[in-house]
């Protein structure tokens, strides 16, 4: 396996990790009838800021980790693995563990600056992949 979709790998473990950072508090504060519900109705209360951004977290990472495996897809089916494209990925995950407590501790304007490191390193390795 390649060091790219090893790291891929461990962004999916991240996210079942980040579920859980989020799903525990969120169970506590609305009730295991409503979070087990099909949810046809608003919360009966709002999210604590907390969990209200782990939430917030959760869906950011859903998105850029799209755009990660096509990265990742990219580097590897076209066996374009490379230092660069490697560092590349390993930064990628790093960015995305810290993004986790940034966001849901506020820490502003790192928590953007660190999403920022995980973007450019995503673009880092398509561009790679293609020169």
């Amino acid at each position: 396996m390649t060091p790219e979709l090893t790291t891929l790998a461990l962004a999916g473990l991240l996210q079942v990790v980040q579920f859980g950072l989020f799903a525990m508090p969120a169970n506590m504060e609305l009730g295991r009838t409503y979070t087990s519900s099909p949810r046809d109705t608003p919360p009966p209360r709002p999210l604590s800021i907390t969990t209200g951004r782990l939430q917030r977290a959760l869906q950011n990472h859903f998105e850029a980790l799209a755009l990660f495996t096509i990265a990742v897809l990219v580097v590897t089916l076209g066996n374009q693995s490379t230092t660069v494209t490697q560092y590349a990925a390993y930064a990628y995950l790093a960015a995305r563990v810290l993004y986790v407590p940034a966001y849901a501790f506020g820490w502003a304007p790192w928590r953007s600056a660190i999403w920022a490191v995980g973007f450019i390193a995503t673009i880092t390795m398509i561009i790679a992949a293609l020169i």
